[in-house]
């Protein structure tokens, strides 16, 4: 479950009061592990997969109650530009509109009073925050319109005395996303240990491309594929699959991995050794883009006239591995699968996912099917692109849905939900991880994402957790039941300490 699905007043999921009671709903549970969506700042669709840096933290999640606490705001600022709203959905376009009031306040009382740590916080990010900042500053400068289309060419081609007049006159505004910056860190670290101190560990989504609208890109656009005027000649998604007849057109922009190469990689090795400040165990998303990875001509409205293209391989894991031989990744090694992807992920030792949701095809039942997993995976009910399970049970068709009680030994249709939740906790992986909506038997008005459609996604939140805690107990016992209550992740962890 995402930070931003957390019930909170304030319009969206914070890292306040509902964050830690969820920490503590783990642990009366019995779970190990909580798994998140990209933390960064969400960018075009309101997509944490589209952000403005990979670096950055999504400054909705700072809490305004502990702003209160901390003397940095009054609690009639925070109900002056209160976004609360349908407490079923976030509502992002008030969010984006009013929150920044909130923030603006707490800056004017902050900045100077925090300036020392903001200094030290400045030093040990100087490697992004600068660049992020500045690009933030000037893109508000110029209606926030991608910076493809800023009409100052000096500045969109970073020249010196044009980022030099930039400094100087938006030198208040780069202090402010600054200080947002420092905010996210400082309200995320508390939450952190936390739950650390619940014996939970942060399983953190690392998007494989950054946005194309991205201090990122802007900053570096020699490590991507981009023609003189910064437009990509291809562009990233993934052919005709499960999700979309058409593919799934993302539309970031694809690396230079031939130049991204001759450093060693150091940009990724950047973004990753941020990313384990963040998150205990990190998510590698779209492992077989390592290996081959779908272009799409530029200006193509599907996906459909793709091809695919070399990755880096073994070069990149050889490279991860030297710089963080103690990592904990989890492969998302999920769509068309391939001698070569299959290789690669052997040769990584990483575990790979298995979707159930996948597995009960009557006619070609595979290897999501519990009887036919191993050991070094984490099994999923379904990610965040996939129907909640109730959803998934009420779209399949009468053959699947006989398949599936007779796999599980369900007789009654409403039982299902709870049967694969069973098959799950009771499989060999190594990892099980279940949706909160799926625990709480939800419908897919509260699915997080449909693939292939661009707006409305993201927006489920829980409208309270007292639901959540009268779950506590079922889900102990089944995960006691299953011998994962003491030793869950243990092998997981195991596992990737030995590089298996």
């Amino acid at each position: 479950m995402h930070i931003s699905s957390l019930p909170s007043p304030y319009g969206i999921g914070t890292f306040g009061k509902a964050a830690f009671e969820f920490a503590d709903f783990l642990c009366s549970a019995g779970q190990k592990y909580w798994q998140m969506l990209p933390l960064s700042p969400s960018g075009f669709g309101d997509s944490p997969y589209q952000s403005f840096s990979v670096f950055a933290g999504n400054p909705l999640f700072i809490d305004p109650e502990l702003l209160i606490e901390d003397s940095l705001l009054t609690k009639w600022e925070a109900q002056d530009f209160d976004c609360s709203g349908d407490s079923r959905y976030v509502d992002y376009g008030s969010l984006i509109q009013k929150r920044p009031f909130i923030l603006r306040a707490a800056f004017s009382r902050g900045y100077s009073r925090y300036r020392e740590e903001i200094e030290a916080f400045k030093s040990d990010n100087s490697h992004w925050l600068f660049d992020y900042a500045l690009f933030m500053a000037v893109k508000s400068r110029f209606g926030m319109r991608s910076w493809q289309d800023w009409e100052d060419e000096a500045i969109k081609r970073r020249e010196k005395d044009a980022l030099g007049i930039c400094l100087r006159e938006l030198s208040e505004e780069i202090d402010y996303c600054v200080f947002c910056q420092y905010l996210f860190f400082k309200q995320w670290s508390r939450l952190k240990n936390y739950i650390a101190s619940k014996g939970i560990s942060v399983i953190g989504d690392i998007p494989v491309y950054p946005a194309l609208d991205s201090a990122d890109v802007w900053a570096h656009p020699e490590l991507f594929a981009l023609d003189r005027d910064f437009k990509p000649e291809f562009v990233a998604g993934v052919p005709p699959d499960y999700f979309s007849k058409t593919g799934q057109l993302w539309g970031n922009p694809l690396y230079d991995w031939e130049r991204m190469g001759k450093n060693g990689f150091a940009w990724w090795m950047e973004r990753i050794k941020g990313s384990r400040k963040i998150y205990d165990v990190i998510r590698l998303d779209h492992f077989r883009g390592l290996s081959e990875y779908w272009a799409v001509p530029f200006g193509e409205k599907t996906a459909e006239n793709g091809e695919w293209k070399q990755g880096p391989g073994k070069r990149f894991i050889d490279a991860l591995k030297a710089h963080f031989p103690e990592l904990d990744v989890i492969a998302e090694d999920l769509g068309y699968m391939t001698e070569e992807v299959r290789g690669l992920l052997k040769y990584s030792g990483y575990p790979g996912m298995k979707v159930l949701q996948f597995a009960f095809d009557p006619k070609e039942p595979g290897d999501h099917l519990p009887h036919n997993l191993t050991k070094n995976t984490v099994l999923y009910t379904g990610t965040h692109d996939n129907e909640t399970l109730k959803g998934f049970i009420k779209s399949s068709s009468d053959a699947t849905l006989r398949y599936i009680q007779e796999y599980l030994c369900v007789s009654r249709k409403e039982d299902i939900v709870w049967g694969i939740l069973r098959a799950g906790m009771s499989s060999v992986s190594d990892l099980f991880i279940a949706q909160m909506q799926d625990y709480l038997e939800l419908d897919n008005d509260s699915r997080m994402n449909t693939p292939s459609v661009p707006c409305g996604n993201w927006k489920w939140r829980m409208t309270s957790l007292k639901a959540a805690s009268d779950l506590s107990g079922r889900i102990r016992r089944m995960t006691e039941l299953y011998g994962r209550l003491n030793d869950w992740g243990k092998s997981f962890e195991t596992n990737q300490k030995s590089g298996r």
